[in-house]
């Protein structure tokens, strides 16, 4: 007769039991304190352990020479971190409003609470400045670990179980492909490792109809640390909670209305607590600069997606990163065929995690995963929630206590997943040793474990043992492989010339009396935050559009669309925004600068009246407009020698360069070119305009490259040289392809008009005037008319009070910033508020409002019952 199987209420017992120590007792409260860390305590240490191991043997910073600052860990967090230690230090102009260091001043609370509020980033103000690289690092590392411990916490609510197989498992959730390979790089998503555990234990408090105000917290806490993979962590534990409610045998279906009644109730205040993050976010979105557009081709080949599951490997092609480590993909393959879990439940989990693999690579589905916009970049930046659902699929299966039989069913599918993948980019050696060596002990060890004594306990540490060196392993060929991609080109961040132009800089600053410009010369996309100065450069998804659009075309160079701007590099711009000292880069090189000093204007001015735009407006046009006088000559071109120029829509297209074999000899790799030939007074300096041309220009003795790409890279302008004697000047475009030269490339500045320009707007400037945090005041000559024009641009925010009257957002004068002052005015004093604060204040005051009056009701009702309110056991929601 066939022995009966165990039921669910059998299998819930727990794996291990601890046994008290005779002499070791302790009081009941305190040894189940320590009890309840040693678990996630356990997870955290051997994750983050597992990672520095891996790192190190690499040679990965901090434990060797290969710098981790690739990609946006380089060009944004890094200078972002740096900017975070001069506010907790008060060594910057700015503060948590405004930014007057990049972009020539731009809003600053947005960036902040979307790349700075991991907790763990608030580390960076305990280190030296110079040493800011190491305290992002360990926003990452310690984002590993708390979300390792808290994923072993919830693990625990799923199903009771052994502690220390819910850390070991807790360890391939903490060091996942999306760690490696995504949020490695983001600090501030790594945040949402954590969120999805919180999100994860307050919905099981739901369940259990308890703790309402800490399960709001929770909430509040995760959307907090960072809203973007906050809100993914959300919907994902939705569906968790989801499933649970519908696999739940013994529970009235009254309980599961009210369970996820009081989960909308909770997510929704706890979002609410955290209101401010989302207005100000949501509302400096709308105002910034679109992003180039993207559009979604299509998902990987199925192949290409399923062989994301097997651990060790890196692939450039995009695709969800889902690897949780051999222990975790064994068990999950083993779950279909555990037969002590009851069918529905393998069946309902089963279905969840192939419906949210699938949620990936359909569009409809990649937008509501990512806010109802597809990504500029990787489309699958969500994968760490999924990777979440198969670590809990795993502790399912293991706290079932699965058959040798059923472990081998696991171990063949795994089996015949890596041989129908063996062939992906994803798959090389590193996946064969962990699959095969790794797999091997793990399952020998979970099978061992079934045993008891210490047959158990060698078992439970060569399958630790396997975690460790196995997820170590992991890091290391991930980090390796990934690093050999070119455009993975580290930045240079805090190291020795990053640190001699930031000296150079605090030698000549001069703020608000003029600017002290860092250059586009790019030791990282941020210069400013990293160096100091206030410059023009800026990248971030919240660069205001005015900002961008108002640089552009006053003549500043612009990537992405304008979601990274540049530092004026001509004298006209240069004196426009104030600048007095800039870095001015080499180019070709990444290390080499030149200090540049200048005679600018100031940064507020008086004008009495302020024209408007002429038709066909040229750059040099707009910067006479802002300047007050006539500082160019903009002569006509005419193609003189090389490849012939194509008359085109107010300009010449050039054609594409012949074959190689037919080329002239000293064409040169970009083609022939071709040379304009144009006339200005003799002394004059020249300098050329083309914002969308791509190749090389050169003239008068100068050359630069050119980078233009239809409205997606746009040059600066730039100097050529000293016009000569004769008055001729030749410019030389060489093109990359077909490219469009404007009529009017070329403008010939005249020094000494722009020194007058700049000494009459001098002389109408400010007596005095003080800047700083997210205020400007000034004062004025007695009696000034007209407006005061400021030298930033005119975001939305500002409010202006002309002698102490009423606050007036002020107007746009050719994108500048400017203040009627009306018939006569002495004071002027303007103030910086972020869009949405006032309603996200008013929303979380609410939301507070309504947790407190919670708290309080709860704790009325328990003194009349004379016990805290806590749920019966039948209240309390049945885990299969």
């Amino acid at each position: 007769m066939a022995p009966t199987p165990a039921t669910p209420q059998e299998a819930v017992r727990p794996l291990e039991v601890a046994r008290p120590v005779p002499g070791r007792e302790r009081p009941a409260a305190a040894r189940g304190a320590l009890g309840r860390l040693t678990a996630p305590g356990l997870a955290a240490a051997l994750a983050m352990g597992a990672y520095c191991l891996g790192l190190a043997l690499y040679g990965s910073y901090p434990f060797g020479p290969h710098s981790r600052a690739v990609n946006d860990l380089g060009n944004q967090f890094v200078p972002f971190h740096a900017r975070l230690w001069d506010l907790m230090h008060g060594t910057t102009s700015g503060d948590l409003f405004f930014n007057w260091g990049s972009g020539y001043g731009v809003p600053f609370l947005a960036d902040f609470f979307s790349y700075l509020m991991n907790p763990f980033s608030w580390l960076v103000g305990l280190f030296p400045r110079g040493l800011v690289d190491l305290p992002v690092f360990l926003v990452t590392l310690l984002s590993i670990g708390l979300g390792s411990a808290l994923m072993t916490v919830f693990l625990g609510r799923l199903k009771p179980g052994s502690g220390t197989l819910r850390a070991l498992l807790s360890v391939g959730y903490g060091l996942c492909a999306w760690v490696l390979n995504d949020g490695f790089a983001d600090p501030m998503w790594m945040w949402g490792l954590v969120a999805l555990p919180l999100t994860g234990i307050a919905a099981d408090w739901c369940l259990r109809r308890t703790r309402w105000v800490a399960g709001t917290l929770l909430v509040a806490l995760a959307w907090a640390g960072n809203f973007y993979t906050a809100a993914m962590a959300t919907l994902a534990t939705a569906l968790v909670l989801g499933l649970r409610l519908l696999t739940a045998t013994r529970m009235p279906r009254r309980d599961r209305l009210r369970a996820a009644g009081r989960a909308v109730s909770m997510a929704l205040t706890g979002i609410l607590l955290t209101a401010p993050v989302l207005t100000v976010t949501f509302l400096a979105g709308r105002a910034a600069q679109p992003a180039p557009a993207v559009s979604y081709t299509g998902g990987p080949p199925l192949l290409h997606q399923v062989s994301q599951l097997l651990p060790g490997g890196h692939d450039s092609t995009p695709a969800p990163n889902l690897f949780i480590g051999v222990p975790g993909l064994l068990l999950v393959a083993a779950f279909p065929f555990v037969r002590a879990v009851p069918p529905r439940v393998r069946l309902g989990w089963s279905a969840l995690a192939a419906g949210v693999a699938v949620s990936f690579v359909r569009e409809p589905t990649i937008l509501l995963w990512h806010g109802f916009a597809l990504p500029n970049g990787s489309p699958y930046r969500a994968a760490f929630v999924l990777s979440g659902i198969l670590v809990m699929i795993s502790w399912l299966a293991l706290a079932h206590r699965p058959r040798p039989g059923e472990l081998a069913a696991g171990a063949g599918l795994v089996a015949a997943l890596a041989w129908l993948c063996r062939h992906q980019a994803a798959v090389g050696t590193a996946t064969w040793v962990l699959v095969a060596g790794g797999g091997a002990v793990t399952l020998l060890a979970l099978t061992a474990r079934t045993a008891g004594g210490r047959t158990r306990a060698a078992a439970t540490a060569a399958l630790t043992g396997t975690v460790l060196l196995g997820s170590a392993y992991t890091a290391f060929s991930v980090t390796a492989a990934r690093d050999r991609i070119p455009w993975f080109r580290p930045k240079i961040t805090l190291a020795g010339p990053s640190l001699a132009a930031r000296g150079e800089l605090a030698a000549r600053t001069d703020w608000p009396r003029s600017r002290t410009d860092p250059g586009p010369h790019e030791f990282a996309n941020n210069d400013p935050l990293l160096l100091g100065g206030e410059g023009g450069a800026y990248y971030s998804s919240y660069v205001p559009a005015a900002t961008a659009r108002t640089l552009q075309r006053l003549g500043a160079g612009w990537y992405i669309r304008g979601r990274h701007t540049l530092s004026f590099e001509d004298p006209a711009g240069q004196a426009i925004m104030g600048v007095s000292s800039s870095l001015s880069p080499v180019w070709e090189s990444r290390t080499r600068y030149r200090t540049h000093r200048a005679h600018p204007a100031p940064l507020l001015t008086v004008r009495s009246t302020l024209p408007g735009p002429g038709a066909g407006e040229t750059v040099f046009a707009r910067q006479e407009r802002v300047l007050g006088a006539a500082v160019y000559e903009v002569p006509a071109l005419r193609p003189t020698a090389g490849a012939p120029a194509v008359p085109d829509r107010d300009g010449w297209l050039l054609r594409p360069a012949r074959p190689p074999a037919a080329r002239h000899p000293a064409a040169g790799p970009n083609g022939p070119g071709t040379t304009f030939t144009a006339h200005c007074a003799p002394g004059s300096t020249a300098v050329w305009s083309a914002p969308w041309f791509a190749g090389r220009v050169s003239g008068l003795g100068g050359h630069s490259k050119a980078i233009g790409s239809a409205d997606v890279t746009a040059n600066p302008v730039r100097e050529l040289g000293r016009v000569p004697a004769d008055g001729t000047v030749s410019v030389r475009f060489t093109g990359r392809g077909p490219q469009h030269v404007p009529g009017h490339a070329v403008g010939c500045l005249s020094r000494r008009g722009l020194t007058a320009a700049v000494d009459a707007l001098r002389a109408r400037g400010p007596v005095e005037l003080t800047a700083g945090g997210h205020r400007l005041t000034a004062r004025l000559r007695p009696g000034s008319r007209g407006s005061a024009v400021l030298a930033m641009p005119a975001v939305a925010g500002w409010g202006c009070a002309v002698d102490g009257g009423p606050r007036r957002a002020p107007r746009s004068f050719a994108g500048l910033l400017a203040v009627p002052l009306g018939s006569g005015a002495s004071r002027l004093s303007c103030s910086y508020e972020p869009p949405g604060l006032r309603t996200g204040l008013a929303a979380s005051a609410a939301a507070a409002l309504a947790v407190a009056a919670v708290a309080a009701a709860g704790a009325v009702r328990g003194r009349r019952r004379g016990t805290p309110a806590r749920p019966s056991p039948r209240d309390i929601a049945p885990d299969p």
